[in-house]
């Protein structure tokens, strides 16, 4: 892919997250879930933006998924058990900019079918 066409790709992600960002806002009760797709991995955080400290976190490379959409339902299955271990059942979902779809519709699903609400 160009380098141009690249660095265009990736500041108009930046620019949807943080038109996202301004909008959404997590707390202790009701935490952000942050999701960042790289090529290779996935990496989920519950975080609670009051005082800026993660509640809960984990990495596809933690546990061996792949960055496709049946590691990201496997991620998801393993993130929602993490959230219940926390005592956490509803969230507000923050899909970092990127579109809800493939991957990341993947693993908000596997959220939604593990009862977490966002």
């Amino acid at each position: 892919m160009n380098a141009k066409v690249l660095k265009n790709k990736v500041a108009n992600r930046i620019k949807r997250k943080r038109r996202i960002r301004a909008k959404i806002s997590g707390c202790a009760t009701l935490p952000r879930v942050s999701v960042f797709r790289s090529n290779r991995y996935l990496s989920v955080q519950a975080i609670d933006d009051a005082t800026a400290t993660t509640l809960a976190t984990l990495s596809s490379k933690a546990t061996g998924h792949k960055a496709n959409k049946e590691g990201a339902a496997a991620l998801g299955k393993a993130f929602a058990a993490t959230l219940k271990e926390a005592k956490i059942s509803k969230v507000v979902f923050d899909r970092n900019g990127y579109q809800y779809h493939g991957v990341i519709a993947a693993f908000g699903n596997a959220l939604r079918a593990n009862e977490i609400k966002f």
